[in-house]
C-alpha cells in the first residue's frame, strides 16, 4: 500500500532519503507539494492536502534532516 497524506512521518523519511542534500527549511510549500506527489510510493490525491498537513510533513522532513547532520 502506498503513502497517503496520513503518513506524515513516513513521507518525511522518504523525502529525506530522496533528497539528502536538500535543506527542508528552504523548500517553499508549492515545491514541497510537488516533491511529495513525485515520490514513487505516494498514491493519494494531491487536491486533498491542506496547509497544515504540508507543514507537518515539512516538520517531519526537518527532523530527519537534523538527525543526519
Amino acid at each position: 500500500m502506498g503513502l497517503t497524506w496520513q503518513d506524515v512521518e513516513d513521507i518525511g523519511f522518504e523525502l529525506a532519503q530522496a533528497h539528502p542534500d536538500e535543506d527542508p527549511t528552504q523548500v517553499p510549500m508549492p515545491e514541497l507539494l510537488q516533491l511529495v506527489t513525485d515520490l514513487d510510493d505516494f498514491e493519494d490525491d494531491p487536491e486533498r492536502v491542506d496547509e497544515g498537513t504540508l507543514q507537518r510533513i515539512a516538520a517531519a522532513w526537518r527532523e530527519e534532516f537534523a538527525q543526519k547532520a
